[in-house]
């Protein structure tokens, strides 16, 4: 197309879908070489292959909205719905592991002891490090508010400085959650108390590294000013996701952490 006529953008051939679903084969076969043979050499290619797409993907839709044009206002309201779908399969995602939380928790069976903590489990005291990690998250979301009012408002210096903010406190609250993971008096293998507290706030930690690592593209981004204050949407996706981030922390430190022990 010489003369484009839509606002539309008309993505060009682009190589990363496929070395993207090339990563993500070798990676599964790699996870099972590790596993059951402890070679780790496939596993390491792929992941490497993985994050090379990643950073050129993402480097090429960068240069296409910031750059180039093509993301106009038809073009961010996919976007955002893109988003906005996304967040909804996460909370599915994590509804999930709710659902086996209370239903193995409001119904004891015989085997737990027909009580919950199950014997023999002795549950995170929810007012120390977990209450600590709340007011983190807390924190950060106000944070995160900060920088997108300062982005609209065109202050690029309270924008970095809130990003950095909220970079460090995400940062923070991961070191916690390591720690309190490393001193917990359960693992992942003690009956289904130690399965969904483990894999709920697991997956919750993983998410929080993943919007950390949105929100420090979004900081490199702010620094070289390619956000303006009507252009913005890789910071607010960034947000969204951040505040989804929080409002499940609050759900899994009033079940597991403060009702469920």
């Amino acid at each position: 197309m010489t003369h484009q006529t839509h606002s539309f953008h008309m993505v060009n051939p682009s190589p990363w879908p496929l070395t993207g679903a090339t990563a993500a084969f070798t990676m599964t076969s790699g996870l099972v070489m590790w596993f059951h043979h402890h070679k780790i050499l496939l596993l390491q290619m792929s992941l490497i292959l993985v994050l090379l797409t990643m950073y050129q993907w993402w480097r090429d839709v960068v240069r296409e909205g910031t750059y180039q044009g093509h993301h106009t206002q038809t073009v961010q309201k996919g976007l955002r719905y893109g988003m906005i779908l996304f967040i909804t399969s996460e909370i599915f995602f994590f509804l999930g592991f709710f659902w086996a939380f209370y239903h193995s928790s409001l119904a004891p069976t015989p085997e737990l002891g027909g009580q919950w903590p199950p014997n023999g489990i002795f549950p995170l005291n929810p007012m120390e490090v977990p209450l600590l990690n709340t007011a983190v998250l807390l924190a950060s979301g106000i944070t995160v508010t900060w920088a997108h009012h300062a982005i609209m408002t065109g202050k690029h210096k309270e924008a970095t400085q809130a990003l950095t903010l909220t970079i460090i406190l995400g940062l923070y609250f991961t070191i916690l959650q390591a720690m309190e993971y490393y001193e917990a008096p359960f693992t992942i293998a003690d009956s289904v108390y130690g399965t969904t507290f483990f894999v709920a706030t697991g997956f919750h930690g993983l998410h929080v590294i993943i919007g950390s690592s949105f929100l420090l593209t979004c900081l490199i981004r702010q620094i070289l000013f390619h956000f303006t204050t009507s252009h913005h949407f890789g910071f607010e996706a960034a947000a969204w996701y951040w505040h989804f981030v929080d409002v499940v922390w609050l759900f899994l430190y009033i079940s597991i952490y403060w009702w469920g022990s």
